[in-house]
C-alpha cells in the first residue's frame, strides 16, 4: 500500500469540495427497481486463498509469474477480451522491472462504462513488522493486494453468467507496492504506466464514466471512510458508492466519517482525466495491524468484509 497523507479532518475535505470543480457529475442509478445478485463471499475467499497458495507475488519471482497467468486465465474466462499492458518501469531503487498490467473487459460495446481495479503485486519487504529481524521477508499480502483483484475476480465471475446493462473494465495493476515512504512517486508505478497510455491499451475512444478502487478490502474489522482524494476528484462517485453500500444493507462498513488522504492508484487515474475513488481500510493515521508485515496473510481476512465490499458493487453495477 502505498504512502499515507495525513489530514486534519473530514469537514475540512468537504469544505474544500464544495470548491472543486464537478464539472464531471457522474450519474444516478437508473433502474427504479433494485435488482439483486448475490456476490459469493466463499468464491472470493478462494481466489483470495489461491493467490497466497503461490507465496507472495513480488515483481520477478516464480511466484508472480504464476499468478498473472492465472489472472490472465481467470479474466479470459470470463470476460469479453483479456489482454495485457507489458509496462517497463524503474523503481525507486534503481530495479528495472516489466509491470503486467492485465485488463477484462466486458460488454466492450456499451457506451457508459465502469473501470474496476485493484494491484495484485506484493511489497518486497515487511518494513513495518514488529519484528526487525524479519523487515527483509516479503509480505504475503492477503489484504493488501489478493482481497481486491478477489472481489475483482468473483464479480467477473458473476457477470460472465449475467451480464450487466453497462461495460465494465477490469484493470489489475502491477508493481504498485515497491515503492519507498518518503517518495510519493514511487508507489503505483504499474499505474502510472497505465494512466499514461490507457488509450493506446484501451482504445482511442476509452472514456469510462468512472473509477472504483479497491485497496485492502478484505480484513477483519475493516470499516471504509470517504478517502481524501477520492472527494476532492470525484465527490459524486463517493455518493454513489456510499449510497449503494446503504442500499445493499452494508452502511455499518462504509462509514461517512473522516478517513484520510492516501497517494494510492486512483490519483494517476485521477490525473489522467478519469474520475475514480479508492475503496480503502484505513485506520486512524494508517492502516490495519498487518500492513506491510508478515502478518498480511490468511488470518487477517474475514470473508464478511469481502461480502460487504463485492456486495455493494454487485448493487451499483446492476442497478446503475
Amino acid at each position: 500500500m502505498s504512502f499515507i497523507t495525513l489530514i486534519v479532518a473530514l469537514a475540512a475535505w468537504l469544505a474544500s469540495c464544495s470548491n472543486h470543480n464537478q464539472s464531471a457529475t457522474t450519474p444516478a442509478p437508473t433502474n427504479a427497481q433494485a435488482h439483486h445478485v448475490e456476490f459469493v463471499a466463499d468464491s472470493a475467499y478462494a481466489i483470495l486463498k489461491a493467490q497466497c497458495d503461490l507465496g507472495p507475488r513480488v515483481p520477478g519471482t516464480a511466484a508472480h509469474a504464476a499468478c498473472a497467468q492465472m489472472l490472465q486465465q481467470q479474466l479470459a474466462r470470463h470476460c469479453d477480451t483479456m489482454l495485457v499492458q507489458q509496462a517497463p518501469v524503474t523503481t525507486f531503487d534503481g530495479k528495472q522491472l516489466t509491470a503486467q498490467n492485465i485488463v477484462g473487459i466486458i460488454n466492450p460495446d456499451a457506451s457508459q462504462r465502469i473501470l474496476l481495479l485493484a494491484h495484485w503485486d506484493c511489497r518486497p519487504w515487511a518494513d513495518r513488522d514488529p519484528d526487525e529481524a524479519r523487515h527483509k521477508e516479503p509480505v504475503m499480502g492477503a489484504n493488501d493486494a489478493a482481497s481486491g483483484t478477489a472481489v475483482i475476480l468473483e464479480l467477473a465471475r458473476i457477470m460472465s453468467q449475467e451480464r450487466p446493462n453497462v461495460g465494465i473494465d477490469l484493470l489489475l495493476v502491477d508493481v504498485e507496492d515497491w515503492g519507498d515512504y518518503d517518495n510519493e512517486d514511487s508507489w503505483a508505478l504499474g499505474t502510472q504506466a497505465w494512466a499514461q497510455n490507457y488509450r493506446t491499451v484501451m482504445g482511442q475512444d476509452y472514456a469510462p464514466t468512472f473509477g472504483i478502487l479497491l485497496d485492502m478490502v478484505g480484513a477483519r474489522g475493516a470499516r471504509f471512510a470517504p478517502e481524501y482524494y477520492s472527494l476532492q476528484y470525484a465527490p459524486s462517485v463517493v455518493s454513489l458508492v456510499w449510497d449503494a453500500a446503504q442500499e445493499a444493507g452494508y452502511g455499518q462498513f462504509f462509514v461517512k466519517d473522516g478517513g484520510g488522504g492516501v497517494t494510492d492508484d486512483h490519483v494517476a487515474v485521477n490525473q489522467a482525466g478519469i474520475p475514480c475513488i479508492d475503496i480503502i481500510d484505513m485506520r486512524g493515521d494508517g492502516f490495519f495491524d498487518g500492513w506491510h508485515t508478515t502478518h498480511d496473510t490468511l488470518d487477517a481476512i474475514d470473508p464478511v468484509t469481502l461480502k460487504a465490499v463485492g456486495q455493494t458493487l454487485a448493487h451499483l453495477i446492476y442497478n446503475y
